[in-house]
């Protein structure tokens, strides 16, 4: 079966990064690449904040983190009085987890799917509160009504106090139906986290029609936002009740401003986060997601065949528009958090290539990404190189 045919690039789309060029950056899901455009903008603001430090930090700022908090949030598809800006996604889950009030007997149940630091999150507030962890085993090839059905029969209703959630799993690049799993959550009135860190900038309006109670996804990945940029959404019926990681002037001002507000930190990247948006329209969204997923997928086409993976065997995301796919590596390669982090090293250092070695399942995965500054050539040269690098165990 012959390959399918890459997209066209978008001309001069890596000029607008600072990325080195003798790079091969295959990896923008785990930490982005900031525009230039963006860096200049928060470095802008960062002057303007060394020099007057107090005039920026006690004139104008919290409304100045609200207005960018409305932009954002708009783009997403979610209610800005609803939605916190935090640090990172995984903030924001550990934030919901403190103000559950989880008690003994309690359950927070989660799919194999999951972040391991969300899931380090889950098994520490249950240690503290007496809850219970528990993680539903789901294969990479179910459907999305398999999915479905799934948790369904996971949930324990009277028990489950939270389901946990991928909009876009990071270890499998696995794309999941959260609405139809808030919907089956809601018939036993259990409240749904989505992780959706991947999703700002690559799923138009990723919030909107998913209906979650708590919803939270990074900016800095898809969005071009500087790092440090994620956003919390909350149901109104749990505004009230979500308390901050730390208490701060803004206590009293109620949710979003008491999570928002802490104290001396950095806030320029979240004022920057526009300029990030505003360099995607300019791009062009549909075009950049179009380009991305095409991509990813041409790239995994190309290194599968490389490791000989037959089509039928590479995993689907499941999803439009997904700019990540994963392929497994042969057997023994990359099984543990360890041996996959080491893997991810000895590619980076021998081949000049960033991509991201996943241990998920007892297998190895390699996942790679696609953004606008990359082009096909870049997975093809990785095809060829690769095989035998693994075959130096």
């Amino acid at each position: 079966m012959s390959l399918p045919q890459p997209p066209e690039p978008i001309v001069a789309a890596r000029l607008l990064f600072s990325l080195d060029p003798a790079v091969s950056h295959l990896n923008h899901g785990s930490f982005g690449a900031v525009p230039l455009v963006v860096q200049r903008a928060q470095q802008r603001l960062r002057d303007e904040m060394e020099a007057n430090p107090l005039r920026f930090f006690t004139q104008g700022l919290v409304d100045r983190i609200a207005h960018a908090r409305r932009h954002l949030a708009g783009f997403l598809g979610a209610d800005p009085d609803g939605t916190a800006l935090v640090p990172n996604a995984t903030t924001g889950v550990a934030v919901v987890l403190q103000s559950l009030g989880l008690r003994p007997g309690d359950e927070v149940l989660a799919t194999d799917h999951g972040y391991g630091a969300v899931g380090l999150s889950v098994a520490r507030e249950c240690r503290r509160t007496g809850a219970v962890a528990r993680v539903l085993p789901v294969p990479l090839t179910a459907s999305d009504e398999e999915i479905v059905q799934l948790v369904r029969a996971g949930l324990r209703p009277g028990r489950t106090r939270l389901l946990v959630v991928d909009q876009l799993a990071s270890a499998t690049a696995r794309f999941f139906p959260v609405a139809a799993l808030v919907g089956v959550a809601r018939e036993h009135g259990i409240p749904v986290l989505v992780d959706a860190a991947h999703a700002p900038g690559m799923l138009p309006t990723p919030v909107s029609d998913v209906g979650a109670d708590f919803w939270v996804g990074n900016l800095h990945k898809w969005a071009y936002a500087p790092r440090g940029t994620a956003v919390l959404v909350v149901a109104p019926s749990w505004r009230e009740r979500i308390e901050p990681l730390a208490v701060s002037w803004e206590q009293e001002s109620g949710f979003p401003r008491r999570v928002e507000w802490a104290a001396t930190q950095d806030y320029t990247g979240w004022l920057a986060a526009p300029v990030g948006l505003f360099t995607l329209r300019s791009l062009g969204p549909d075009r950049v997601r179009g380009h991305n997923a095409a991509l990813a997928a041409y790239g995994q086409r190309v290194l599968g065949d490389a490791l000989g993976v037959a089509p039928a065997d590479l995993p689907d995301p499941g999803g439009p528009g997904v700019a990540m796919r994963i392929v497994p590596l042969p057997a023994g390669l990359g099984t543990t958090f360890e041996a996959a982090r080491a893997l991810r090293e000895r590619i980076a250092d021998r081949l000049a290539t960033e991509v991201a070695v996943m241990a998920w399942n007892g297998r190895g995965w390699l996942r790679l990404c696609a953004q606008v500054y990359n082009t096909p050539d870049e997975y093809e040269r990785l095809s060829v190189r690769l095989p035998p690098l693994l075959a130096q165990r």
